[in-house]
C-alpha cells in the first residue's frame, strides 16, 4: 500500500437543534483539529437551499478558517461555476490568497451536473466490476438516477435564483481555460483586449475539477493536466468510470506531469463497530431528504431518525449511498478506506464524517488518523 494522505471534505452541516452560526464555529474547530492530526486538506464543499447545510460560499468559509489555521490547506471542493463568472471566482482567491500565499486549493464543480442524459462513453481501460465488486472488493452499486432531482420545483427555483444568465449554455471547458488564464495573467479576450486580475492574478493556487462520473469534468480535467477529484461518496456507481476516463484524456501540463486523483469517501469512525452504527443512524434519513429533492435536513439524532417510518420506496432511494457509508471501528474502515484507494488508485483519499454531536464528529477524525499513521500514511501531498 504506497503512502496514501487524507484530506477533509466539509459540507458545514447543521444538527437538529443548532443554528447555522454553530455549524461555522464547529467546522472552524474541526479545522484546526485536523490540522493537528495531520490531515493534508480541508476542503468546504458549496451547497444552496439547504436547511441543514450552511455552506453555501466556500471562499468566505475559507477566509475565516485560514484565519484560524496556519499549515493545513485550504479549498474548496468545489466552487460551482455558472454561480459565479470566472473573474469573480479568480477575484475572491485571490483575496485570501493575498493574505495566506501557498495554502489554497481552487476546486471547480459544474452548476447542476451535466446535461440531462448526459452518459460517459465506456472507457478503452475501464476497471473490470464483477458482480458489483470492483477488484479488491470494492462496492460498486447500481447507477442512480438523478433526473427525479433535476425536475423538482425546488431544484428549478435554486437555478432560477442561483445561475447567472446564459449559465445553461455555457461551455465548460472555455469557462476553465478563461480562468486559467486569469490566474496565469495570459487572458485576452475575443478582440485582443487584456485583462489582468489584482490580486488574482499569479495567486498561488492549486486548481482542482471534481467530477462524479466519466463526463466533461472527467476529461477537462485530464485534457487540461489539472488534478481530478471523484466522487465516491455522491455517486459510487460512477467512481471508476470517473478516475478511468480522466487518464485516458490527461496530457501532462506545467504544473503537473501526470495523473493526479483524490477520492471522496463517507465516514464514521468509533471505538467499536455498534458505536459508529449508532453514530451514523441519521445518514439514511438525510440523504433522503436530498434524494427527495426537500433540501438537506438538519442532521437528526438516532432518536429522530429511529422515529421515520421506512417505505420500501424510501429504502430503494438512498441504498446505494447507506451501502458505501464506511461505519465502524478503525481498523475497519481504514481497511474500506485502503480498499477504495487500490480500486481508484487514488493518490489521496477526501474523508467527509457527519454525526449529531460535534465531539463525535471530532472524535471520528481523530480515531481514523491514529490508524491511518499506525498504518504507515503521513499527511503529505503532492
Amino acid at each position: 500500500m504506497p503512502d496514501i494522505p487524507l484530506g477533509v471534505l466539509d459540507l458545514v452541516p447543521i444538527s437538529s437543534g443548532s443554528t447555522a452560526a454553530d455549524a461555522l464555529r464547529n467546522s472552524i474547530d474541526l479545522a484546526q483539529h485536523t490540522e493537528r492530526l495531520g490531515y493534508a486538506r480541508y476542503w468546504f464543499a458549496e451547497h444552496h437551499l439547504n436547511p441543514g447545510v450552511a455552506g453555501t460560499s466556500p471562499a468566505v468559509v475559507l477566509a475565516l478558517t485560514a484565519a484560524a489555521t496556519s499549515t493545513i490547506r485550504l479549498g474548496s471542493g468545489a466552487v460551482q461555476l455558472g454561480h459565479r463568472t470566472a473573474l469573480s471566482t479568480v477575484e475572491e482567491f485571490g483575496l485570501i490568497d493575498a493574505l495566506h500565499s501557498g495554502r489554497f486549493d481552487l476546486g471547480l464543480g459544474r452548476s447542476g451536473g451535466g446535461p440531462p442524459g448526459e452518459k460517459a462513453a465506456p472507457s478503452p481501460t475501464a476497471t473490470p466490476v464483477v458482480d458489483g465488486r470492483a477488484p479488491g472488493g470494492l462496492l460498486i452499486p447500481p447507477r442512480f438516477s438523478f433526473e427525479r432531482l433535476l425536475g423538482s420545483p425546488r431544484i428549478a427555483l435554486q437555478r432560477k435564483l442561483l445561475l447567472l444568465p446564459g449559465a445553461a449554455s455555457q461551455d465548460y471547458a472555455g469557462q476553465i481555460d478563461d480562468i486559467l488564464a486569469l490566474l496565469a495573467g495570459t487572458y485576452r479576450s475575443p478582440e485582443g483586449v487584456e485583462a489582468h486580475v489584482v490580486p488574482g492574478e499569479g495567486a498561488d493556487v492549486e486548481v482542482w475539477i471534481l467530477g462524479s462520473s466519466g463526463g466533461q469534468s472527467a476529461e477537462v480535467a485530464g485534457a487540461r493536466g489539472l488534478r481530478f477529484a471523484a466522487n465516491y461518496h455522491v455517486s459510487p456507481a460512477t467512481v471508476l468510470e470517473a478516475v478511468d476516463r480522466y487518464r485516458d484524456r490527461f496530457k501532462p501540463s506545467e504544473s503537473l506531469d501526470a495523473p493526479y486523483v483524490s477520492v471522496s469517501a463517507d465516514v464514521v469512525v468509533a471505538e467499536d463497530d455498534a458505536r459508529a452504527h449508532e453514530l451514523a443512524t441519521g445518514y439514511g434519513l438525510w440523504v433522503r431528504s436530498i434524494r427527495t429533492a426537500e433540501g438537506a435536513i438538519e442532521f437528526p439524532t438516532p432518536e429522530e431518525a429511529r422515529a421515520h417510518a421506512w417505505s420500501d420506496q424510501d429504502r430503494a432511494l438512498v441504498q446505494d449511498r447507506t451501502d458505501t457509508q464506511f461505519v465502524g471501528s478503525p481498523s475497519r474502515v481504514a481497511d474500506q478506506l485502503e480498499q477504495l484507494q487500490e480500486a481508484t488508485d487514488a493518490d489521496e483519499l477526501l474523508v467527509t464524517t457527519i454525526t449529531h454531536a460535534h465531539s463525535d464528529r471530532v472524535r471520528s477524525y481523530e480515531l481514523l488518523a491514529e490508524e491511518w499513521r499506525r498504518r504507515g500514511h503521513s499527511s503529505r501531498s503532492s
